[in-house]
């Protein structure tokens, strides 16, 4: 009786059940798919969610119609996460079940890995922070800080989320409100992840979150501050300081106090010389700046626990067109998200090959639904 061999399809539906169980973060923000098939390095226009204003109505008055508010966004989709792997013939006369523990698991648990790293990196447009920055957060107290300023922006109730790393959650475990918190999650990951539902957060413990080293910039050896230099006019990206120390840099990701308001860099400024350096900031500034405003240095090293609503991030995804040659594939696509697997042969090593692969791309949506939560001094 002749052999029968998995094929491709079992294999990347399979796949597919595997990756949606191990994705954390993925699951926590704003998604968006389509299955038209795109490649590394397109640019996609994608649907921001609507948004409306409330309107004073009394008896008698007609009602104002609004247009539906849907933002597009682009997004590059610069990410291939990918996982190739040589197997044997024996292997691919195992039953799907067997296959899928023994070689499908581990990789689509990188490939999460993977996702949930780049997503987790998008703290460093996120300008808005509670807490003192390098300190843990370790009590309710902690969490209400980042309430307050989710709530300050106007963030809608439903559908905010906490995640923080491993050292928050060994300091908030413990607490009694956290003990009995009532725990759920659609899926696996998020089952194993989740901390419970804190004074309205879904709170998440992610492996991946980031732990920032800010830039160098300081105020030079004199008693004077750090400044802007020069005029500036609402809405500027990029800002002319002055007062620095030679030498010196910002860190993307670095948030800075601008006239008492805040900002994140978004690239690492060239090293500063007379005393001067340029950076960049997201978003653009919130008033016309005349010169001489002062500007504090970043806030210290910290570890970026997030706070957010849903809509604060996009993870976008496409489906990516199968090979071309003697390569079998398969993409399947299901609830938003799609993966690619591929079966060849190696005539070189004379050696079977399957390779996954997932092509999606990132963004910062609506930087004021996030914050970076610090503990208290």
């Amino acid at each position: 009786m002749a052999n029968e061999f998995l094929t491709v399809e079992e294999i990347a539906r399979d796949s597919l059940l595997r990756l949606q169980n191990n994705l954390v973060m993925a699951a926590l923000v704003h998604t968006d798919h389509s299955q038209e098939f795109a490649s590394k390095g397109d640019t996609v226009q994608v649907k921001a969610p609507a948004t409306f204003d409330a309107k004073d109505w009394d008896t008698g008055d007609s009602v104002s119609t609004q247009d539906i508010k849907e933002d597009r966004v682009l997004v590059k989709l610069d990410q291939v996460a990918d996982v190739t792997v040589e197997i044997t013939s024996r292997q691919l006369t195992q039953n799907i079940q067997d296959f899928g523990e023994q070689v499908t698991e581990g990789a689509m648990q990188a490939i999460a890995q993977k996702i949930d790293y780049e997503l987790c990196k998008l703290y460093k447009g996120v300008h808005h922070y509670s807490g003192d920055a390098g300190q843990t957060p370790d009590e309710l107290a902690d969490i209400a800080q980042a309430r307050k300023v989710l709530n300050d922006n106007k963030a809608p109730f439903n559908q905010r989320r906490l995640v923080v790393d491993t050292e928050a959650d060994a300091e908030l475990l413990v607490l009694d409100a956290i003990v009995h918190a009532e725990k759920s999650g659609t899926t696996d990951a998020l089952r194993e992840a989740n901390i419970g539902r804190l004074m309205g957060f879904d709170t998440y413990m992610d492996q991946n979150i980031f732990s920032h080293g800010r830039g160098t910039l300081d105020i030079q050896n004199t008693p004077t501050n750090i400044t802007v230099s020069g005029a500036h006019s609402e809405g500027a990206t990029e800002v002319d300081l002055a007062g620095v120390e030679d030498g010196t840099r910002v860190e993307k990701g670095d948030i800075v106090e601008i006239n008492e308001k805040n900002y994140a860099v978004t690239e690492q400024s060239p090293v500063a010389s007379s005393n001067t350096v340029t950076i960049k900031i997201t978003p653009g500034l919130k008033e016309s700046l005349s010169g001489g405003e002062v500007v504090e240095r970043p806030i210290e090293d910290h570890t970026a626990n997030l706070a957010f609503h849903r809509n604060a991030f996009a993870f976008v995804n496409r489906p990516m067109a199968l090979p071309m040659g003697g390569a079998q594939g398969a993409v399947v696509n299901y609830n938003g998200l799609s993966i690619r697997a591929t079966m060849g042969y190696g005539m070189s090593k004379k050696v079977n090959t399957i390779s996954w692969d997932i092509l999606y791309g990132n963004k910062v949506l609506q930087a004021d639904l996030a914050c970076r939560m610090f503990g208290s001094a």
